[in-house]
């Protein structure tokens, strides 16, 4: 029986969705703007096709060689949800389209409800709370960080993304604290259609000091409709995750949750589990730091060595395959570091496969969680068509 492996590469977003205008996206292109910006020294992603993904998708190559020889299946897809965010995009891979809107909060000050946050107050027994806008999560640590060790106040934020963040100290305020407050937050924002409430752990004793720990936790909405990975535990498979795949899909269906931070980590742990993932299994890893440390902080060049170290590591990847297993590796949006602002791009991601298949362009990223599930001879799932 053959397994298969699914890697997200966490906003690598390959140029503007057909409907990137309607979220001031339009020419957003972060794999191919950060070609623009360096060398990229990427030769097994272009052994697999990213190349001419990248021109199928944007009509450009941006530097990156599209007639190299590729050994694999190459393709892209567009997002049909109406969201450009994490979740959104690993639901709908996950054959779970929105088939509804989000709810997001407007760029004001405060930008929260004054009943939301005078419930949370209240709950939660806190003297108030900080920031309550639109905000960097790097940047607003180092604003609110000092502020909110004196006070004990917690730091609560939100971007484009239908989220809530809510930051504060592990020591001085307590980890398990800052996870009751997110609970009592995500309880009362399930009627608000917000996808996630986010904890956001941090250490260090100063402004210049404080740095994000490895304990986020997301509180998301259960999905609809049964995902891949429900879909794959309810018949039996052996189905795990890594890094924050859990959280994306509320822990419903998705088996051996295995919690790392930091993509040397989620890649090491990767490859130990697998060797360890049964046959009719599933292995899903989104790769966190390409959104985190450099898109969102809008580091073109962090972010391009950052896919160079990924790249290098894919032998690795290549040598635990068995002749039957199916690697794809993909992204859920984009993040283009050299776009104005800090929040997410609405793109295309790519598609990339270890067998010769024909991929092609795909109306739903859907179609990614629907060939999955053809190979592995699992039930159909309720959207997207395979390519398989």
């Amino acid at each position: 029986m053959s397994r298969a492996f699914l890697f997200v590469m966490d906003s690598v977003g390959i140029g503007g969705a057909p409907d990137a205008a309607k979220f001031g996206d339009e020419g957003s292109n972060t794999l191919g703007h950060i070609s623009d910006h360096m060398k990229l020294n990427i030769p097994n992603l272009i052994s697999l096709g990213v190349a001419r993904a990248v021109k199928a998708a944007s009509g450009s190559e941006h530097g990156l060689d599209a007639n190299a020889p590729v050994k694999g299946g190459w393709g892209y897809a567009v997002e049909v949800s109406q969201g450009k965010d994490t979740i959104t995009g690993h639901w709908e891979m996950g054959g779970v389209p929105l088939q509804f809107a989000w709810g997001y909060f407007p760029q004001t000050v405060p930008a929260f409800p004054q009943s939301l946050m005078d419930e949370i107050i209240t709950r939660a027994k806190l003297p108030g709370l900080l920031c309550m806008a639109h905000a960097s999560g790097t940047q607003v640590i180092e604003d609110f960080g000092e502020e909110h060790v004196r006070t004990g106040k917690p730091i609560i934020y939100t971007s484009a993304d239908s989220v809530i963040q809510i930051a504060a100290h592990e020591t001085h305020f307590g980890l398990q604290r800052l996870y009751d407050v997110c609970k009592i937050a995500r309880e009362l924002t399930y009627t608000m259609n917000i996808g996630r409430v986010i904890a956001r752990p941090f250490l260090g004793e100063t402004a210049k000091t404080f740095a994000r720990t490895g304990n986020r936790k997301d509180y998301a909405i259960t999905p609809p409709t049964p995902s891949l990975l429900k879909v794959l535990t309810d018949a039996g498979r052996d189905v795990v995750s890594v890094g924050k795949i859990g959280d994306i899909y509320a822990h419903v269906g998705t088996g051996r949750e295995m919690k790392v931070s930091g993509n040397k980590a989620l890649m090491q742990t990767t490859l130990d589990a697998m060797d360890s993932v049964k046959d009719g299994g599933f292995l899903m890893t989104n790769f966190v730091d390409f959104d985190t440390n450099y898109g969102h902080r809008r580091d073109p060049l962090g972010y391009g060595r950052e896919l160079e170290w990924f790249d290098a590591e894919l032998p690795k990847v290549f040598a635990k395959l068995g002749q039957n297993d199916l690697l794809i590796i993909t992204a859920d949006h984009g993040n283009d570091p050299t776009w104005a602002g800090t929040d997410h791009t609405r793109e295309c991601i790519p598609i990339l496969c270890n067998r010769q298949i024909e991929i092609g362009e795909r109306k739903s990223f859907s179609d990614i969680g629907q060939s999955v599930a053809k190979w592995l001879g699992a039930p159909a799932l309720v959207a997207g068509i395979s390519f398989i």
